[in-house]
């Protein structure tokens, strides 16, 4: 993808911006599609991405809903995505998917076709060596690894409760599951 041709995408979600507050925007195959953001899906970022700041290296940085885009038909915000430290100093509002070592979603009542399917086959497709999916409706995670051009190569299912072990390419990385919030109906 070009500079200019991530620039379109991006200038094309730019457009929602602040117009939707609650909101979250993302650009999913062609469609632009807006999530509602709700207390478990705040809640659990917040404590994934302290964890995991709290364990990176001067190196890498975690990054929160920055537009990165994909190709002509995607543009996705993931959650929250590990990327050089570096990169992240430069302020910008879209990164290209080739910086992200670890991304990470969220699962909401309207993601879970995005974050379980297409996301995956996506994030694979463009070498995220590590994909994490934390659900508070099923109370599990579920990691993805070794990408292909199908989707991910491996892949295990950790319910909440256990620490959560992910072996990147700067360092294992642990993320405490136990105080995760749960949707009532799991609970």
């Amino acid at each position: 993808m070009t500079i200019s041709e991530s620039d379109r995408l991006h200038s094309q979600l730019s457009r929602f911006e602040d117009m939707f507050p609650g909101y979250r925007t993302e650009i999913v195959e062609v469609a632009i599609v807006m999530s509602p953001v709700r207390l478990h899906h705040g809640q659990t970022i917040r404590q994934v991405g302290n964890a995991l700041e709290a364990q990176l290296g001067e190196e890498s940085a975690v990054i929160s809903d920055v537009a990165v885009p994909f190709d002509e038909d995607n543009e996705f915000c993931p959650d929250l995505a590990v990327i050089p430290a570096a990169e992240v100093a430069k302020n910008l509002s879209a990164y290209p998917p080739e910086l992200i070592e670890v991304a990470v979603e969220v699962v909401s009542p309207g993601s879970v076709r995005n974050d379980y399917e297409i996301k995956d086959r996506a994030y694979a497709r463009r070498g995220i060596p590590h994909y994490l999916i934390f659900d508070p409706y099923r109370a599990h995670c579920v990691t993805l690894w070794n990408p292909g051009p199908e989707g991910y190569l491996g892949r295990d299912t950790i319910a909440y409760g256990k620490p959560l072990k992910v072996d990147t390419g700067i360092g294992v990385l642990t993320v405490e599951t136990s105080t995760l919030p749960v949707h009532p109906s799991e609970t």
